[in-house]
């Protein structure tokens, strides 16, 4: 039967039922197409005929009528001398040349890169391109060969893992620091679809759009970037010490019956007491008297069942940054730790003592500075 309908079907034509076909083959039995039939080549189209495995003619969108004035190179292939009335055994492949968008990719393995911020950092990025086909010719020759159907599925894998080994390159080569990527893809996507191009020249293909969707970094980078931007908000060190203690207080209220209820008393009463200071305009303390010795309790009767008073509580004063702060009492000095205020180096003084020490050289002290780690050895 198709022998029989090849005798009467004098039009040669392909509508594309799908939308992943890039070549197709018209199906004739023995390849016999008689001269004088029709051949219609829609928009998007380029018909290619293959004569004896030697590509012959190439047609543009249009409608012909198969003869020697429109088969020039077939018909000299073939020598015809008498009248070209016979069919002749040709292949005519149909090509599609209309832009294939549902191209992905993405990197499957990291792509380490330098930077002059972060030094050397590991990136992954993913998106969409688009590809066309631009010589018909070339793709027959160079992936299509003598396959009936060729589609998108047979040559994604190849276009994916050809732009994963471009995207380092690109990356490296357009020099853009690691903050400023997201704000230069779309720039990097066209330096990406130039090279994909030039390197797919060869089989008649072409990338003419190339989207970055992400990129993105290692979540050590991501917390680096973090903790640089709420450095930025707080403004300095010392504003940036007192967020880690209100973040080590929300943590301590968070996890009960492991030390955190002490820490964070004495962490919160800090911060209490430190804006409360604010709110009255007092950024610092005023400087510390001299010291007195403590009044010495009234004499008590043997006879009374009067009991002594209670001992009075220590008041410590701390050397931060140059500046005398406190009084604080134990609980407050807690919280001084958890700050970072009070280490093993800073000096403290307390009604008694003869002249400021390093807190470590003090006893009463000891067990709040237990979990302190002493001051690093020098460096070489």
């Amino acid at each position: 039967m198709d022998r029989i309908r090849g005798e009467f079907i004098d039009i040669i034509e392909w509508t594309d039922d799908g939308r992943d076909t890039i070549v197709w083959r018209f199906p004739r039995h023995g390849n016999e197409i008689k001269m004088g039939a029709r051949l219609v080549v829609r928009e998007s189209q380029v018909a290619v005929f293959v004569n004896e495995g030697r590509l012959a003619d190439v047609y543009q969108p249009g409608t012909y009528t198969l003869s020697t004035q429109n088969m020039p190179v077939l018909s000299t292939l073939k020598g015809w001398k008498h009248g070209f009335e016979s069919p002749f055994k040709a292949e005519v492949y149909f090509v599609t040349t209309r832009q294939f968008t549902d191209f992905k990719w993405g990197t499957q393995n990291p792509v380490i890169l330098r930077d002059a911020e972060f030094g050397m950092v590991r990136v992954r990025a993913f998106g969409t391109f688009a590809a066309k086909v631009v010589d018909a010719a070339a793709l027959l020759r160079e992936l299509v060969g003598t396959e009936p159907q060729f589609r998108t599925e047979e040559v994604a894998e190849h276009l994916r893992q050809l732009t994963v080994s471009k995207l380092g390159s690109v990356l490296g080569a357009a020099g853009v620091p690691l903050l400023d990527l997201a704000a230069r893809q779309d720039g990097i996507g066209r330096q990406l679809a130039e090279a994909l191009t030039l390197e797919l020249a060869p089989t008649g293909i072409a990338i003419p759009r190339f989207h970055i969707e992400n990129i993105s970094v290692p979540p050590e980078v991501e917390a680096a970037i973090d903790t640089r931007s709420r450095m930025a908000v707080t403004g300095n060190l010392d504003d940036y010490a007192k967020l880690q203690a209100a973040d080590a207080t929300t943590i301590a209220a968070a996890n009960p019956g492991t030390g955190g209820d002490a820490v964070g008393l004495g962490v919160g009463m800090a911060l209490g007491r430190r804006i409360a200071q604010n709110m009255s305009g007092a950024a610092t303390a005023p400087p510390a008297p001299a010291a007195q010795p403590a009044p010495a309790p009234a004499p008590v009767p043997a006879s009374a069942d009067v009991p002594p008073p209670l001992p009075t509580a220590p008041r410590w004063f701390l050397a931060v940054g140059g500046q005398q702060q406190g009084p604080y009492d134990e609980s407050a000095l807690a919280g001084q730790v958890a700050a970072g205020n009070l280490t093993r180096t800073t000096l403290v003084w307390r009604s008694g003592q003869a002249a400021w020490q390093p807190a470590d050289r003090i006893p009463e002290l000891a067990s709040l500075l237990a979990d302190v780690p002493p001051p690093l050895p020098p460096q070489g």
